[in-house]
């Protein structure tokens, strides 16, 4: 599924995806992506890193951002990874959320990916189920496709 030019994915069974572009840091250019996949509903309203949407989380849920920076992040010492990251299991880690929720963990990565400077953060409703979530995160992330 095409969600905009130069980002594809292809969803697995479960999922939902939405797309937005930020309002663009300098004026004329294109605002940066910012895609948003979850195995519950996405609502309308919804922060950037998943405020109005991790409450929702159950046990076996999982929530991602794709935030789009500025290219010339791409330069910067904090986006030299370069790729898709391999989430692990011991990624997790339940200090890595912005606004702590009981049982639940994030784990975030910066990375380029076609000349284009990205992070993934991403939450799981239970860290005791990590192994099973890091897994479906994986999957999700295999059928995207950024140019």
């Amino acid at each position: 599924m095409r969600l905009v030019a130069g980002f594809d994915i292809d969803l697995p069974a479960g999922w939902q995806v939405a797309v937005r572009r930020q309002p663009p840091s300098v004026p004329g250019r294109t605002g940066n992506l910012l895609v948003h996949a979850a195995t519950v509903p996405i609502p309308r309203e919804r922060g950037d890193f998943g405020s109005g949407v991790v409450s929702a989380l159950g046990p076996d849920d999982v929530f991602l951002s794709l935030f789009e920076y500025d290219h010339e992040a791409v330069a910067t010492t904090l986006f030299t990874s370069t790729g898709l990251p391999v989430p692990r299991p011991s990624d997790f880690d339940p200090a890595a959320m912005q606004r702590p929720l009981p049982g639940q963990s994030g784990a975030q990565w910066f990375f380029t990916v076609a000349g284009r400077a990205w992070c993934l953060f991403a939450v799981i409703g239970s860290h005791g189920r990590r192994q099973s979530s890091a897994v479906k995160i994986d999957r999700l992330l295999k059928g995207v496709r950024i140019r």
